[in-house]
C-alpha cells in the first residue's frame, strides 16, 4: 500500500504516464525522486506537521512532490491553478505553508504571490520562474535514500469557497502512522473498483481537486499505472482509453455531457472494451445523461456522494441506480440522517439536511465557528456538508438542494 513496495518488486513498471506527451515515470523513479524531495524538504526546515503549498497544472512532478511530502509527515496543499494571486496568497497564508512550489506555466501569478508573502523558500517545477529555485535541479543534489524519520503526511485541501472564502480541511496526523498504512478510501476502492497492480487508471481532471488527487494517490498505492490527461478533451479521452487499455476512471458529469455530444461515428471509433469500472461524483448527474452512459458503456458506472471533509460517503452501483434513478446511493462510511431545522430526524421520504453519523466531523483550519456549524444542533456526533436531501424506503439517498 505504498509506492516504495512496488519500487522494490517492479521498479521498471510505469507508475505515471502523461497521456499527451507520453512522458513515463517508473516506480523506481517515483521512489527515488520522492525520497530526494523528502530530503530537500527536511533541509528547508520542514518538519512533521508542517505545511507546503503546490500551485501547478497537471504534471508528473505533482506526484513526486506529494509522495515526498507524504513520507516526510507534511500537509501538502494542492492549490487550484485557476485562482488569482490574491486568492492563492490567502490559501498560502491561511494554511501556514512554509514553502511554496509553483509550475512555470503559472509563473506570472506565482511571482505576484511571492511579492506579497514572506516564506523562506520558493521552488519552481517544469521550468524557471524568476526568484524561484528550480526543484528538478535542486532535488538532484540530495540522496535517493529514505529519510530516517519517515512519517505519514496527508493532503490539506480547500473547499471551493462557494459560500465565502475557501475553508482548509486539515485532518489530524497520527505520529505513529506508518507511511504505508491503509486508509478508508483505499479500503473502499479495494472492495468496489477491482483495483490492483494490473490496473490502468485514467485521470482526466485537474489534480488540485480532491477526488483526482486522492484517487491517483490511492491507485498508486495499489501498484497501478496512472495515465494523467494534461487537460480534458472528449475525443482524446476516448483515444487514451484505447491506447493505454484503461481499466478504471474517476469522472464528473460534465465530462459525460461532452462525451455524449460527440458524433456517433466518433464515439464508435474507439475500442473501450478494457474498461472495467467508472465512478463519478462532485455534482448532480441528470438522469437522462446517466441512462445514456450506462447504455453506452454498460452497467460499470458507480456513483458516490462525499466531501473533501471525509465525514461520510454513500455509494451506488449501476444495477441499483437503474432501479432507484437519481439516487447517490446508500451509506458505506457512516450513517445517513435526514434532519429538520431543529436537528430532529424527519420521516422517510421527507426532505431535510443530510448528516453523517459515526464518522469524524469536519476539521476546518482556523474556523471553529464553521466546525460548530457543521454539527447537528442536537446530535453533536453528526455532521453535515450543507446539502439537502431525502431517503427512500430502501435507504437510498437523493440530493435535492443546497442549504
Amino acid at each position: 500500500m505504498h509506492p516504495f513496495h512496488h519500487a522494490a518488486t517492479m521498479p521498471d513498471k510505469p507508475a505515471i504516464i502523461m497521456a499527451a506527451s507520453g512522458e513515463v515515470i517508473t516506480f523506481r523513479q517515483l521512489e527515488d525522486r520522492s525520497n530526494q524531495i523528502a530530503h530537500a524538504l527536511r533541509a528547508a526546515g520542514c518538519q512533521p506537521g508542517d505545511t507546503i503549498a503546490l500551485f501547478a497544472e497537471n504534471s508528473p512532478r505533482y506526484f513526486e512532490i506529494c509522495w515526498g511530502a507524504q513520507r516526510a509527515g507534511l500537509y501538502y496543499v494542492a492549490v487550484s491553478s485557476r485562482l488569482t494571486a490574491p486568492e492563492v496568497q490567502y490559501i498560502v497564508e491561511d494554511s501556514g505553508a512554509k514553502l511554496f512550489i509553483a509550475g512555470a506555466s503559472k509563473g506570472d501569478t506565482a511571482e505576484k504571490v511571492k511579492a506579497v508573502t514572506s516564506l523562506e523558500h520558493y521552488w519552481s517545477i517544469d521550468g524557471d520562474i524568476p526568484g524561484f529555485k528550480p526543484l528538478e535541479a535542486h532535488r538532484a543534489t540530495f540522496p535517493a535514500t529514505r529519510i530516517p524519520d519517515e512519517r505519514a503526511g496527508t493532503d490539506m485541501l480547500y473547499s471551493s469557497g462557494t459560500t465565502g472564502r475557501p475553508k482548509g480541511i486539515r485532518p489530524p496526523l497520527d505520529p505513529a502512522a506508518a507511511i504505508d498504512q491503509s486508509n478508508v478510501l483505499g479500503d473502499i476502492l479495494t472492495m468496489l473498483s477491482g483495483a490492483g497492480p494490473d490496473s490502468v487508471y485514467l485521470s482526466p481532471a485537474p489534480l488540485y481537486h480532491a477526488a483526482p488527487l486522492r484517487y491517483c494517490m490511492t491507485f498508486t498505492r495499489f501498484g497501478a499505472t496512472l495515465v494523467i490527461m494534461e487537460r480534458f478533451d472528449a475525443e482524446a479521452f476516448l483515444s487514451y482509453i484505447e491506447k493505454y487499455k484503461v481499466t478504471q476512471i474517476q469522472m464528473v458529469p460534465t465530462m459525460f455531457v461532452k462525451l455524449l455530444k460527440l458524433p456517433e461515428d466518433v464515439r464508435k471509433r474507439y475500442d473501450l472494451s478494457s474498461l472495467k469500472w467508472v465512478v463519478h461524483a462532485a455534482a448532480p448527474c441528470p438522469v437522462p445523461v446517466k441512462e445514456q452512459m450506462i447504455a453506452w458503456w454498460g452497467p460499470i458506472i458507480d456513483e458516490y456522494y462525499a466531501g473533501s471533509e471525509g465525514n461520510g460517503m454513500t455509494w451506488v452501483r449501476s444495477p441499483d441506480w437503474l432501479t432507484h434513478k437519481g439516487t447517490v446511493g446508500k451509506a458505506i462510511f457512516g450513517q445517513v440522517h435526514i434532519c429538520d431545522e431543529n436537528g430532529d430526524e424527519v420521516p422517510v421520504g421527507e426532505e431535510g439536511q443530510v448528516y453523517f453519523g459515526g464518522t469524524p466531523a469536519p476539521n476546518y483550519h482556523n474556523a471553529p465557528d464553521k466546525n460548530e456549524a457543521a454539527l447537528n444542533p442536537k446530535h453533536k456526533d453528526w455532521s453535515s456538508l450543507g446539502d439537502v436531501g431525502k431517503l427512500d424506503a430502501d435507504g437510498f439517498l437523493y440530493l435535492t438542494d443546497r442549504k
